[in-house]
This record gives structure tokens, C-alpha cells and sequence, in this order.
């Protein structure tokens, strides 16, 4: 025979009741204990793979702003000491003609520049997106992103070549129809056509792969309703197309303003500034304050002013953004 354990039928005693709850207890304390440890842990990890984001930013962005503004109220021509000049820096760049006529030479390439490089890779994403061999669409990837891993100064000095009047291949090949030579490095209209060529030449392939993405995402069903409906290509391009691409030209664009009101290098290399200052820019009037004049209190103040540029242009981009732009 097999004992069996005989349990008394009736009520749960309160001894064994209150033995049972005090485990159960315990089991939960060492529970939420236990997650308690695995949240900080995470928490922890979190906080030694951001540290060192953190400090760069900190350091290499937040320090160099600050030290800019501050920087930017004294005259300092790093062998003597700083010198308190409050507001006289930002008198003198103001009344400074070199530096306006940077301030509205800027203004106008990043209208050019900007313009043209969303139209040029607005056209290329959507001619590339089409009906064509999987293998051929990838090689037109690459070699629209290609001349954006390339340095800036590298593409300048292969561009001044191309446009040389006497013989670089631009004028010979206009030769070739019928067009006279024309002195693209060495006139003022010429010359900031060439530097937004090669500005745009070398940055179109970012936003090419921005609207490769949006378009991308746009159902087939929306375009295939519309061929129903009789829509001719243009007309769904700009009925379906845009307002449905429209957050993606939004970061395209503020990103292609930003970095076109810090263009240094093209002009730089092409032009040196000239002919004249037509296509002198505010960073080429920063480095030559701070770099060739030594006066890094102006340059920091031009530097201040083109900050407050950049800022004042996003903004109002983001506001406008609320009208034009439609989020699926």
C-alpha cells in the first residue's frame, strides 16, 4: 500500500495561510528587485554608448559656438591679450562693404545652388525610379552619390581646369556648336555660374538618394489610379508626386540651405573671391579676417551673424513648412 496524504477538508488554517502570502511576498519583492537591477543596468549601458556622442558634440559644437559669441565682443589678434570692444566688432562688420557684398553674394548662391540642385536630383530620382534593369538602376546610384565622397578642393581644381577659357573642354566643346568662349572664371556672371556648377555637381547626389528613398515609398496603387483616370505623366508628377514627396524636399532643402551658406572651398579654389569680391562668400571673409588679418573678434562676430542667418532660414522654412507640406 502506498501512503497517501490525508488533508483535513475544511477551511485553510491562518498559519498556513499567512506562510503562503509571506512567500508570495517575497517572491514579488525579489521580482521587482531584480528589474529594479536590470533598468539601471540598461540604463547605465545607455549612458556609456551616448557618453561619447555627448562629448563630442560638447566639446567639437556647444564649446566653439559659445567661444564664438563670447570671442566676438573683444579684439584679439592672438599675440596680445584680448581686449574688451562690446559692440564696436559688430559697428565695424555692419558698415564693412566687403562683408555685405559676401552677406548678398551667399544670398544669391544658395538660391542658385539650392534651386538647381533639387531640381537636377529631383529629375535624375525620377528618371532613375522608372522602368529599367535592377543592375543598371544600381550603377545610376552610384554614380550620382560618387562625387559627394570626393573632397571639395579636389572637384574645385578639376573644375577650374574644365572652365578655363583658353583651353579648358567646356569652351571647346561649346566651340564645337557654334558658341563663342565665354570667361567663366574670369567675368562676374561667369564666374559664380561656374562655382554653382561645381557646387551642385558634387552635392546633388545626397538629395538624389533622399528622393530615391520618397519615392520609394509612394504606393504604385496612387500612380496606377490615376493612369486610369486618363493623368498624363507630368500631371501626376505634380498632383501625386510632390505633395506626396513634399517632406522629403523639406529635408533636402533645409539641409542643401545649410550647407550652401557655408560654402567655402568651390569659391575659394575657382575664384579666389573674385573677379572683384562677385563671388566672395561669408566663410571666405571669416577666414581671411580671422586667418590672413588676425582679427578673430570680427571674424566671430561675421561668424555670430552668419549663425543667427542659418537659424533665422530654418525657421522659416519650418513655418512655412505647415502649408506646403502634406505627411501621408
Amino acid at each position: 500500500m502506498t501512503n497517501t496524504e490525508i488533508r483535513p477538508v475544511g477551511p485553510e488554517p491562518a498559519r498556513t495561510r499567512k506562510s503562503r502570502r509571506t512567500g508570495q511576498i517575497r517572491k514579488s519583492s525579489g521580482s521587482t528587485a531584480a528589474t529594479t537591477i536590470r533598468t539601471r543596468g540598461t540604463r547605465l549601458l545607455a549612458v556609456l554608448f551616448l557618453a561619447p556622442t555627448v562629448v563630442g558634440i560638447v566639446v567639437f559644437t556647444v564649446v566653439p559656438i559659445v567661444g564664438s559669441v563670447v570671442l566676438s565682443f573683444f579684439q584679439w589678434d592672438v599675440i596680445d591679450d584680448p581686449r574688451w570692444a562690446g559692440a564696436a566688432n559688430y559697428r565695424e562688420i555692419l558698415t564693412d562693404s566687403t562683408v555685405l557684398i559676401s552677406f548678398r553674394n551667399t544670398l544669391v548662391f544658395m538660391v542658385l545652388a539650392v534651386a538647381l540642385q533639387l531640381l537636377v536630383a529631383l529629375v535624375l530620382a525620377i528618371a532613375v525610379n522608372g522602368r529599367m534593369p535592377k543592375w543598371l538602376r544600381s550603377v545610376f546610384r552610384s554614380a550620382f552619390f560618387f562625387p559627394l565622397v570626393l573632397s571639395a578642393a579636389s572637384i574645385s581644381v578639376v573644375m577650374k581646369y574644365l572652365f578655363n577659357q583658353d583651353f579648358g573642354p567646356v569652351n571647346w566643346l561649346l566651340g564645337t556648336v557654334g558658341v563663342p568662349s565665354v570667361p567663366w572664371l574670369t567675368s562676374e556672371n561667369g564666374a559664380m555660374a561656374a562655382v554653382v556648377l561645381a557646387y551642385v555637381w558634387q552635392q546633388f547626389g545626397f538629395s538624389f538618394l533622399l528622393f530615391v528613398g520618397g519615392l520609394n515609398n509612394i504606393p504604385k496603387e496612387v500612380h496606377e489610379a490615376a493612369s486610369l483616370d486618363g493623368a498624363s505623366g507630368v500631371r501626376k508628377h505634380l498632383a501625386i508626386t510632390l505633395p506626396l514627396l513634399s517632406p522629403t524636399l523639406l529635408v533636402a532643402s533645409v539641409v542643401g540651405i545649410i550647407n550652401a551658406l557655408q560654402v567655402f572651398e568651390q569659391p575659394y579654389v575657382l575664384t579666389a573671391g573674385g573677379p572683384g569680391d562677385s563671388t566672395r562668400t561669408v566663410v571666405m571673409v571669416i577666414y581671411e579676417t580671422a586667418f590672413e588679418q588676425l582679427r578673430f573678434g570680427e571674424a566671430s562676430a561675421v561668424g555670430v551673424l552668419l549663425f543667427a542667418l542659418i537659424m533665422a532660414v530654418t525657421a522659416l522654412q519650418f513655418r512655412l513648412s505647415r502649408r506646403y507640406v502634406h505627411y501621408q
